[in-house]
């Protein structure tokens, strides 16, 4: 059964930090290409970020870049998520998602991050 289950989101202030875990279940994570994305109330899903399997390539939504850094352990089927300098914008549900083909393509249910004074 394939399980993929976000955590380490909070209510932060403007400025902090919050890791992201995604831990996973029921596929061979490290054929799969892991993403970040997220999504903010009223807005659509949001692609925040993006490792490759083989070679750990990363790529980042501009509005991230230089604060965020996605990263994975093949070996404990997980994947991370370090979010700096948080700010009100950053606001939103973080999903992870781990996806090989368009049969292959898996969701956690989200977990929630609030950035507020």
């Amino acid at each position: 059964q394939v399980q993929i289950v976000e955590s380490g989101g909070g209510l932060v202030q403007p400025g902090e930090s919050l890791r992201l875990s995604c831990v996973t279940s029921g596929f061979t994570f490290s054929s799969y290409v892991m993403r970040w994305y997220r999504q903010a109330p009223g807005k659509e899903r949001e692609l925040v970020a993006v490792i490759s399997n083989i070679k750990g390539s990363t790529t980042y939504g501009d509005s991230v870049k230089g604060r965020f850094i996605i990263s994975r352990d093949n070996a404990k089927k997980t994947g991370y998520l370090q979010m700096n300098n948080l700010q009100p914008d950053d606001t939103g549900v973080y999903f992870c998602n781990a996806i090989r083909s368009s049969s292959n393509n898996y969701w956690g249910r989200g977990t929630q991050v609030t950035v507020s004074s």
